[in-house]
């Protein structure tokens, strides 16, 4: 959110809302302010436009207040007379405020300059001029104006310093964003009583109603916002890895929470695996599978990440199935003048591979200690990659957490030491073989988010591991 963009000199107070520093339960009606200023009355309704250019420089501009106004007194008689709202450096008696081009319109008899009286209320302003005016100037450099939202609920985190205005907060944030109608603030952090990352909140204006809807990449998800984890903040980095995966590909999603990941890359015929420990959101992921019409390309699971890594992977090999793609056909290429009608689209058939191309493994605070599973992953199946074929082994794709830097280096550092450490085998900073640790977003003053990519060695994926096979197969 933003402040209102007001009239640049000294006269800007004069439109911004009156001030209550006392005031802890919203009361709507003390915001209301009456403002005297002068006003262009165009006698002539056809030249409103002309008038308008002519006065650019002497209009009242200020967001979501249009300067034409209809005329407050009877000036010409004509009841569809409509005057231009005059910046407050404009004095209706005092001719020398006027500008030379104001000057000229009223000696040529195109307008006439009359009072004018302005009243502002609480629909005009915005949130953060309403807060603004209620929270003590102390604190105005950290007022709350950022928030998640996810469907209708607004989720909040509020510090120490506004809990006595969070009531008041809330309804003011309902009354300016209409599709928002329950308010919540997070008492715990993420993940702090339970491996699910769900967390505990209050809820500070509208219903307790945490049954949401919400549109990404094309795809709807329906989810019970108190019992699965969901970030809106990671919609462009949902995005960002989908695009790595091509159709008729294979991925295994190990923490797949409702489907962020999952959902759109089946939408693109890509083969998904899909699992998560928290049965809420598996419920969810199948439902929202269901709901996007992509459960052909969907496996959902339910089980813990580890063992999932690896039988995922021995299902796979043995897996056939196939999904009969046919197109729909346009009613305009079915009936075209041009060519001959169109009645059948040819099937595409894909065909689920053998191995996956990717692993995504999105549980940014404990991810990297799952890597270890993917030792000797494949043992025994060296025949199935490269150089024996052309298939590649799976780029993995693991999010965390680091400290943070202008240039990331020595997070890059940190984070492909911890890999290495993990698999048991060196993997090398980024810009060397096939490695990208990407800047996700900031989550904390002193802690960023990481997803780091690379390509599972051939000496880790084949290694016979101590019980490997056991613990795997």
């Amino acid at each position: 959110m933003t402040t209102s963009h007001l009239q640049k000199d000294d006269s800007a107070d004069m439109f911004r809302p009156p001030i209550n520093r006392a005031m802890r339960i919203l009361d709507r009606a003390f915001f209301q302010k009456d403002i005297s200023l002068a006003a262009a009355c165009v006698l002539d309704s056809k030249k409103i436009a002309t008038c308008r250019e002519d006065l650019h420089n002497d209009i009242l501009k200020l967001e979501r207040l249009p300067p034409i106004r209809p005329v407050q007194s009877n000036i010409s008689g004509d009841k569809s007379t409509k005057c231009l709202l005059l910046n407050p450096r404009t004095k209706t008696d005092d001719e020398s405020s006027w500008s030379p081009k104001l000057q000229d319109l009223v000696k040529a008899r195109q307008v006439l300059v009359a009072p004018y009286h302005l009243r502002l209320d609480y629909s005009y302003w915005t949130y953060y001029d309403i807060v603004s005016a209620i929270i003590p100037e102390t604190k105005h450099d950290e007022i709350p104006v950022g928030f998640s939202v996810v469907g209708h609920v607004a989720h909040l985190n509020l510090r120490d310093q506004y809990l006595p205005y969070k009531t008041l907060i809330a309804s003011v944030l309902i009354d300016k964003n209409p599709t928002i109608y329950t308010v919540i603030n997070k008492t715990d952090d993420v993940g702090e009583e339970n491996e699910f990352r769900t967390f505990k909140y209050e809820v500070l204006a509208g219903p307790d109603d945490m049954n949401v809807e919400v549109k990404e990449q094309d795809c709807i998800f329906n989810f019970d916002y108190s019992k699965v984890y969901w970030n809106s903040r990671l919609n462009t980095e949902h995005h960002r890895l989908i695009t790595k995966f091509q159709p008729g590909e294979a991925v295994c999603d190990v923490m797949a929470g409702v489907g962020p990941f999952a959902v759109p890359a089946a939408k693109k015929k890509v083969w998904i695996w899909a699992n998560d420990l928290n049965p809420e959101s598996y419920k969810s992921l199948v439902a929202n599978a269901n709901k996007n019409k992509v459960t052909p390309f969907i496996r959902p699971s339910c089980s813990d990440g580890h063992s999932f890594i690896r039988t995922s992977a021995s299902h796979l090999l043995k897996s056939n199935r196939q999904y009969n793609f046919r197109p729909k056909i346009s009613r305009r290429a079915r009936t075209s003048k041009n060519q001959k009608p169109i009645h059948h689209a040819p099937v595409e058939i894909f065909k689920e591979p053998k191995t996956f191309s990717h692993y995504v493994l999105n549980l940014p605070a404990s991810a990297l200690t799952f890597l270890p599973a993917f030792i000797g992953l494949y043992a025994g199946h060296e025949r199935l990659f490269y150089p024996h074929t052309n298939v590649k082994l799976p780029m993995i794709h693991v999010y965390c957490f680091s400290t943070k830097s202008d240039d990331n280096k020595v997070e890059e550092a940190k984070i492909c030491a911890e890999i290495s450490e993990q698999l048991g085998y060196e993997i090398k900073a980024p810009g060397e073989e096939e490695m990208e640790i990407w800047d996700v977003r900031d989550v904390a003053p002193q802690k960023r988010m990481f997803c780091a990519s690379f390509r599972l060695p051939g000496e880790v994926a084949f290694r016979e591991a101590e019980g490997s096979r056991e613990r795997g197969r």
